[in-house]
């Protein structure tokens, strides 16, 4: 891992964080920066960006404010992720991120390979979401 990935990993949480770079973006600069996955890690607050030779870079996230519902309500996780990639009005990640603890998500996994996030709840249930279509 170097400087210059630190940096893109970096620079897209706090894109992520600010609302200044939308999702298709943000997976476009890691992939062209060389990352193949990431995850996000809401009791730990972490964000871990990862490389194909198993490097890593873990970075500290906002906290999310509600508690994780303790069963994963896949209905509710669909309609967070349908207004993140429809950018409602009033959108932010802070509100996607307490709308997805709010359906029971503990965290989620981004493989840009694989053209999909992998939504995981407290008891390991889980959901796919495959990237749209461009």
């Amino acid at each position: 891992m170097n400087e210059h990935h630190k940096t893109i990993a970096q620079t897209c949480l706090k894109a992520a964080e600010g609302n200044t770079m939308a999702f298709p973006q943000i997976v476009g600069a890691l992939s062209d920066a060389g990352f193949e996955s990431y995850a996000i890690d809401f009791r730990r607050a972490t964000a871990t960006y990862y490389l194909p030779n198993g490097e890593s870079i873990e970075l500290p996230t906002h906290r999310v404010d509600s508690a994780i519902a303790p069963a994963f309500d896949t209905t509710r996780m669909q309609a967070a992720i349908r207004d993140a990639q429809q950018q409602v009005p009033g959108y932010t990640y802070q509100g996607f991120c307490e709308k997805a603890a709010m359906a029971g998500c503990a965290g989620y996994i981004v493989s840009f390979c694989g053209r999909r996030a992998l939504y995981i709840g407290r008891t390991a249930e889980t959901h796919i979401e495959y990237f749209p279509d461009q």
